[in-house]
């Protein structure tokens, strides 16, 4: 059963939480970024209304769906391109009920939904149903996408408010970021998830050894996730890494 719904001020925060959980992506400000996710959003609708019984064609829409979501400018738009991955999610998983890549991509575009919606009380439900999603694709392929879904739910449980109005905690954040770090230790996305946390928990020990592990993969990763699809997480990773490093000795007055 669903808690009691929080009055108005509290339901916005919890809603914010949504985009901070999901893949981060700049909100329309790169115009290149916004020109390609659009043309790849348009590929895929034309590969899947030519064959949407496949599998293929239903993953590139939904994830596409996603990213083109998340560079919306306003909330109607984000909405509209949201519910088409969820329909397309949906079909999906009833020929594939069993399938982590769709509860993985139904639950990141139910996140842009209520992202659009907020602040409502549909789109509080909906961060209970993206809970569940991707606790079922972690079920299913808890690797899939870099171990998407374990990094996915981390950050979940990890910005959203606690119990009784909403689904976060500490605990769980703290079970499920480290299990992303350990199934993909080489995508920066995971490490640098775990490291923010442990800056926000106080754990000068734990993070001057997540950042360590960030040096060690650095210069791997570059050369591996490399193309105009990387581009935009470069610049949120480079900054995130910076940040990191500024913020340990302000914080803990020692050297990491």
């Amino acid at each position: 059963m669903l808690p009691k719904p929080p009055i108005p001020g509290v339901l916005v925060a919890i809603l914010l939480v949504v985009a901070t959980v999901l893949l981060a992506g700049e909100e329309a400000g790169n115009s290149v970024i916004a020109v390609r996710a659009q043309t790849a959003f348009d590929v895929a609708q034309r590969n899947y209304l030519a064959d949407t019984n496949s599998t293929a064609a239903a993953c590139q829409l939904a994830r596409t769906s996603f990213d083109l979501a998340d560079l919306a400018t306003n909330d109607t738009r984000r909405a509209e391109i949201a519910r088409r991955g969820i329909e397309v999610c949906r079909w999906w998983l009833v020929r594939e009920p069993k399938s982590g890549p769709g509860h993985y991509y139904l639950a990141m575009n139910l996140g842009k939904l209520a992202q659009a919606e907020a602040p409502s009380l549909a789109s509080y439900r909906l961060v209970h149903e993206m809970e569940r999603e991707f606790k079922l694709a972690a079920e299913l392929d808890v690797k899939f996408d870099h171990a998407g879904p374990a990094r996915t739910l981390g950050e979940l449980y990890f910005e959203a408010p606690g119990w009784p109005l909403s689904v976060g905690s500490r605990h769980k954040a703290g079970e499920w970021l480290a299990r992303a770090v350990r199934l993909a230790p080489e995508f920066p996305e995971n490490q640098l998830n775990l490291a923010e946390a442990q800056l926000k928990w106080r754990e000068p020990d734990a993070l001057a050894a997540t950042l360590k592990n960030i040096d060690a993969i650095w210069p791997a990763a570059r050369t591996n996730f490399t193309g105009a699809a990387w581009e935009a997480d470069w610049v949120d990773w480079d900054a995130r890494r910076a940040a990191l490093q500024t913020e340990f000795p302000k914080v803990f007055k020692r050297v990491p």
